[in-house]
Parts: C-alpha cells; sequence; structure tokens
C-alpha cells in the first residue's frame, strides 16, 4: 500500500537519487561508499539535508551527550537511514522509527543498496504522531 502524503514529492527525489548512485556503483559496498555519493546526487537536485545530525540522548530529563547519528535529515523532513546489510531486520525500521519520533520527523527512508534491484530495498516509515498509530512501515 502506498499512503499519499505530502512528502511523496520528497521521497520521490531522494528515491531518484539513490536509485542513480545504485545505478553507477551496484551492490555490495559499504555504507559509507553510498552516503557521499547520495548527498552528491541529491546536492545536484538542489535538495537541502543535514548528514551525520548528531541527536542528543536524554535519559529521565537529563542530557547524557550525544547518542546517535542519522544518516541524513531531507529537508528537515525526511530521515533517510543507509544500510547496506545482506537482509532488512526489523530492528532496522524499528531504528528509524526511533529517530522519526527523536526528530519529529513525519517520514524516513531506509534505503538497502545491498539489492539487485534497489527498490527493493526502500522501506518508508512513518512517524505515528504524524499518521496515527495505525500507520508505520509499508
Amino acid at each position: 500500500m502506498l499512503i499519499d502524503s505530502p512528502y511523496n514529492h520528497i521521497t520521490s527525489q531522494i528515491i531518484g537519487a539513490a536509485i542513480e548512485v545504485h545505478r553507477t556503483l551496484g551492490p555490495g559496498l559499504l555504507e559509507s561508499a553510498y552516503v557521499p555519493c547520495l548527498k552528491y546526487e541529491l546536492g545536484l537536485r538542489h535538495v537541502t539535508f543535514a548528514a551525520e545530525v548528531a541527536i542528543p540522548l536524554s535519559y529521565k530529563g537529563v542530557e547524557l551527550g550525544q547518542g546517535y547519528r542519522i544518516d541524513l535529515i531531507v529537508e528537515k523532513l525526511v530521515v533517510v537511514e543507509v544500510k547496506s546489510v545482506e537482509v532488512v531486520l526489523p530492528v532496522h525500521k524499528v531504528q528509524v522509527m526511533t529517530y522519526l519520533k527523536l526528530t519529529s520527523c513525519p517520514v524516513g527512508l531506509l534505503i538497502n543498496f545491498d539489492e539487485a534491484r534497489l527498490i527493493d530495498g526502500v522501506h518508508r516509515v512513518f512517524n505515528p504522531s504524524v499518521f496515527g498509530e495505525t500507520e508505520g512501515t509499508e
């Protein structure tokens, strides 16, 4: 099910950029190879993003320093988590869901570059506070 959302235009641009990277490099490389190429492709498309975004760890109201780094936040709306793994596990989708909650971004993309066809490795994750508790991933 493809959820019709106002963020489809942005996620389509991100997916298009990722497909171009995958077409050029192919599967099988480390995540660290794909991220700079994806940043380059997003720049060519004049899409704004922040990379390696530090998220502080807060526990019971106490800031305990930097807890996480998000690969990309695009247009201040879409969390992008890049993977290069044989199998996307439920924990990877939960990771993106947690990032959505921590950033209040409405949608996330989990992109696994270790697929023969990149589109098979693209997973959209929705922030339940924006889309309701019944929504999650597709």
